[in-house]
């Protein structure tokens, strides 16, 4: 795939992203390019493609923040252009991910995205609705998702794949706690604990980014 646009140079980057801003860069490169030429990002988004998306996501899956556990298998349900899924696979190279989308030109960015950064020993790309991917993708440690569906439906789509005592990691918005309290029927019918809404990466993003994070049952 070829880059035609220019997303910028990378910005400074947290210290525990050190080494990994050459293929964050290449990514980065990748969106500006096949993902706008394809429609995946918008042309407009191109400036702000390191804040905005790229960092945005990044900063969840901060070893610090502890959201997402060392070597947990994660499934990003709806994965679009790979967003916070490939970010997260290069960032933290302890996970194992799984990319779920069912649009054909999606899956087949993803797939090019995942071979060009060389990065098939730990990532697939599954084509499919999450609602139907129960027999193919399940026993996860972490389910992510990022601007996909109301937080009520998308907890119907993504806590099937989880493992008991496994985590939704949810990037949402200033909505969020608006959502959560929408949620509560789909919160209870699938014993979701120990539930908050927190912001992160306020050292980096601005905004922060707005996560939901909730356990499936009770620890394994």
């Amino acid at each position: 795939m070829v880059s035609r646009e220019t997303p910028g140079p990378a910005p400074d980057l947290p210290a525990w992203l050190v080494g990994r801003d050459r293929e964050l860069a290449e990514f980065t490169a990748l969106l500006a390019g096949a993902g706008v030429e394809r429609g995946l990002i918008g042309p407009r988004e191109v400036p702000r493609l390191w804040q905005r998306h790229v960092l945005n996501c990044a900063v969840v899956a901060d070893p610090a923040e502890g959201l997402v556990p060392e070597g947990s298998t994660v499934g990003d349900v709806g994965s679009g252009a790979g967003l916070p899924g490939l970010v997260w696979a290069i960032s933290r190279p302890d996970l194992r991910v799984v990319l779920i989308e069912p649009l054909l030109r999606r899956s087949t960015f993803l797939q090019e995205a995942v071979d060009h950064l060389g990065l098939g020993a730990r990532v697939i790309v599954w084509r499919g609705r999450a609602e139907g991917a129960g027999e193919s993708v399940h026993g996860l440690d972490v389910v992510t998702a990022r601007a996909v569906a109301p937080l009520d439906r998308l907890l119907d789509w993504t806590v099937p794949l989880l493992r008991h005592g496994g985590r939704v990691v949810a990037l949402k918005g200033s909505s969020a706690p608006t959502e959560v309290e929408g949620a509560a029927q789909a919160i209870a019918r699938w014993d979701l604990r120990d539930l908050r809404v927190v912001a992160v990466g306020s050292e980096w993003v601005d905004p922060p980014t707005t996560v939901v994070v909730a356990q499936r049952g009770a620890a394994e």
